[in-house]
């Protein structure tokens, strides 16, 4: 083939296992963009669709647990993935599914960031004890990196936290508990201070940040492990991939779009979490 005519080298491919939101700011639907800006090719594993915007859910319809493993098995057997992401995965039977799926990628160590997404920003805890259950106990032994927010991490721990020492405490513990690497971000804190706790092995590495005023977040956790992973699948270190994404997160925030009948639905406080 003539060299002009040569197909270009194709990119790494990164698979999100996520729900749909409709409204495009969070879930599968970020996922893609976060990919794409990066410089990788998205797949997506939809675990539930939800009708939703900013500030508003009006309906959340889980897909059936086959349909789920059906997805990411299909896909598994046709492209090169070469990382994966999970977001909202449902139910128990959603989990188990995407548990029993990802078993066969896992033995190839294809790198997994789990997002536990267990708790909504206004603090709704969107998993019953059962699915909590198979997140923790078949899931989460299954990824490379947990990325829990302030609100995640204490239900995992049984106990608050509520400053920087205590990140980095629940972290070491998280770690401790899971075999894996914990990235615990500390958005929610009080004050200016918006950085994150990246605890790997003995390792303790502070990724720093400065709070963004006068906005409100929307699918910020998606986007922060949707570039973690297309980090990985670049072969970038866990640290230069969670280094990447936390530059790529703050610069989704700086850069934000308002829609004017989304903001009378979901008023900008005095301080944004990120």
């Amino acid at each position: 083939m003539p060299d002009d005519l040569q197909s270009p080298q194709s990119p790494p491919v990164v698979l999100s296992i996520a729900g749909s939101d409709c409204s495009a700011g969070a879930g599968a639907q970020a996922d893609l963009k976060t990919f794409s800006a990066l410089g990788c090719y998205g797949l997506t594993a939809l675990t539930a669709v939800v009708a939703e915007v900013p500030g508003k859910v009006e309906c959340i319809k889980l897909i059936e647990a086959e349909m789920v493993a059906a997805q990411i098995r299909t896909l598994a057997g046709a492209f090169p993935i070469a990382a994966a992401k999970t977001g909202m995965l449902g139910g128990r039977l959603q989990i188990e599914a995407v548990i029993r799926a990802w078993e066969p990628l896992a033995s190839r160590a294809v790198p997994l960031v789990v997002d536990p997404v267990m708790v909504s920003t206004s603090g709704t805890r969107l998993l019953d004890e059962d699915a909590m259950e198979r997140l923790v106990g078949g899931l989460v032994p299954l990824a490379k990196l947990i990325t829990p927010n302030l609100a995640e991490a204490a239900v995992l721990l049984g106990s608050s936290i509520t400053n920087k020492s205590e990140m980095e405490a629940g972290a070491k513990e998280l770690v401790r508990r899971h075999g894996c690497a914990v990235l615990l971000k500390g958005g929610h804190l009080i004050g200016d201070d918006a950085s994150d706790v990246l605890v790997c092995s003995n390792e303790v590495h502070w990724i720093e940040g400065r709070r963004i005023h006068g906005v409100r977040t929307h699918g910020t956790g998606c986007i922060y492990s949707a570039a973690i992973a297309a980090g990985l699948a670049q072969e970038l270190s866990l640290l230069e991939a969670v280094r990447q994404a936390k530059r790529c997160i703050l610069a989704a925030i700086s850069g934000h779009f308002r829609w004017g009948a989304v903001d009378a639905l979901n008023p900008v406080p005095t301080h944004a979490s990120s």
